[in-house]
C-alpha cells in the first residue's frame, strides 16, 4: 500500500489535483519560453492554461514557488529519461558517453523547457538578491558526475585528475552546449554532443587502461 502522506508530511495529493498541478506547471513552461521570466505573470499563466487565477493559487503559494516545481519538473523527466539508459551501462566510459548523448537527445524534444529554464535561472532570486538556482544547486549533480569518474579511476579506465574540476567541467559544457543551441536552433545538438562526449573521453582516458588507480589521486 501506498502512504496517504507525501514525505515532507502532507496529504497526498487526488489524481485530480496532480493533474491540475502538472497542466499549470505546463503552461508555465510555455508562457515563460514565449513572454520571458518578467512578463510570466499568474494572470498570463492562468489565461493560457484556461483557468482562474485562483486555482493556481490554490495550487502553489506564490510565482517563486511555481517556478520551483518548474524546475523540478523539467529535472525530474531528464533524470528519469538519463538514468533508464545509464542503467544498461557497464563501464564508466559507457556512463560519461551516455550521460552527455541522452541528455542531449531528451532535452532535443524539448527546447522550449530548455528556454523556461533558462529564464528561470537567471532571474528567479533568494529573498537576499543571490539567484536561486545558483551554483551550490548544483552540488548534487556534481557529486554524481563524480561518482562516474571515480568509478572510471579505480577500474584503470581514467587517468588521475581533480573529479571535482572534471564535473564542474563536464556540468558546464553541458549548459553551455544548450544555451548556445537555444540562441542559434539551427545548430546541431547531436553533433555537439557527440563532440563532447569524445573531448572528454579523451580528456580522461588513461594512457594504460588497465593500470588502476589509487582512490586518494585526485
Amino acid at each position: 500500500m501506498r502512504p496517504e502522506n507525501e514525505p515532507d508530511g502532507q496529504k497526498r495529493r487526488s489524481f485530480i489535483e496532480q493533474a491540475r498541478r502538472a497542466q499549470i506547471i505546463t503552461s508555465a513552461v510555455e508562457v515563460i519560453a514565449d513572454a520571458g521570466f518578467a512578463k510570466a505573470s499568474l494572470a498570463l499563466i492562468a489565461k493560457h492554461a484556461g483557468i482562474s487565477k485562483g486555482v493556481i493559487s490554490y495550487h502553489f503559494a506564490g510565482k517563486d514557488e511555481l517556478m520551483e516545481e518548474v524546475v523540478n519538473h523539467v529535472y525530474d523527466g531528464i533524470l528519469a529519461f538519463v538514468t533508464a539508459r545509464m542503467e544498461q551501462e557497464q563501464t564508466a566510459t559507457g556512463l560519461l558517453r551516455t550521460h552527455i548523448l541522452t541528455v542531449a537527445e531528451h532535452m532535443r524534444g524539448n527546447r522550449t523547457q530548455i528556454k523556461a529554464l533558462g529564464e528561470i535561472f537567471y532571474n528567479l532570486r533568494q529573498p537576499d538578491g543571490s539567484p536561486r538556482f545558483g551554483i551550490a544547486a548544483s552540488e548534487p549533480l556534481f557529486q554524481a558526475l563524480e561518482e562516474i569518474y571515480r568509478l572510471g579511476q579505480r577500474s584503470g579506465e581514467f587517468r588521475a585528475f581533480d573529479l571535482r574540476v572534471m564535473a564542474v567541467a563536464h556540468a558546464g559544457s553541458i549548459d553551455n552546449m544548450f544555451a548556445y543551441w537555444v540562441t542559434h536552433p539551427e545548430h546541431d545538438l547531436d553533433a555537439h554532443a557527440r563532440e563532447l562526449a569524445d573531448l572528454f573521453e579523451h580528456a580522461t582516458r588513461a594512457e594504460k587502461p588497465h593500470d588502476s588507480v589509487p582512490e586518494n589521486s585526485h
